[in-house]
């Protein structure tokens, strides 16, 4: 019985499931985006998501811990230095896994995991000015009434002065 195994191992030992979400990990630090099975997707967001959260306190013995996990010099460096500029004020919730399909050879589901801040295509653009509308009326009424209304403000600074 698997009573309280939380985790998917994935058909793999212990030892080729860390070395596989390592390298998977360094890829996407380094690629920003991979494509791979839906499992390891998920399983890679649980590995990954952590150690993306200690390389925003950008310490000495963070890096040791990270490094302990990665073993890849260059894709430490990455998340340090570049990702963790981008994602210093997130507070969690640092990659997106899109679903893409079935794989033809033998109809395992496929996704793609990114980081979400790297995104081109999905960046929020900024949001114009709500315009709200104050009343119901048509255009054209408030376009006969606005004359009357400067006529009156006239008046009313006219008094004002003498």
């Amino acid at each position: 019985m698997r009573h309280n195994k939380k985790f998917n191992h994935l058909g793999r030992t212990a030892s080729h499931r860390g070395s596989m979400l390592s390298n998977m990990a360094s890829s996407l630090i380094l690629h920003k985006r991979i494509t791979t099975t839906l499992a390891k997707a998920k399983a890679l967001k649980k590995f990954v998501e952590p150690l993306i959260t200690r390389s925003k306190i950008g310490d000495t013995n963070n890096r040791r811990v990270v490094f302990r996990y990665l073993q890849n010099k260059e894709a430490v460096k990455e998340l340090f230095n570049v990702v963790a500029e981008k994602v210093g004020d997130r507070p969690g919730g640092y990659t997106r896994v899109i679903k893409l399909g079935t794989r033809q050879g033998d109809a395992a589901p496929i996704a793609f995991i990114e980081l979400v801040d790297f995104d081109e295509n999905m960046a929020k653009a900024p949001k114009a000015e709500k315009k709200t509308r104050r009343s119901r009326r048509s255009a054209a009424k408030k376009a006969e009434e606005a004359p009357v209304e400067a006529q009156a403000e006239e008046t009313a600074t006219e008094a004002a002065a003498e």
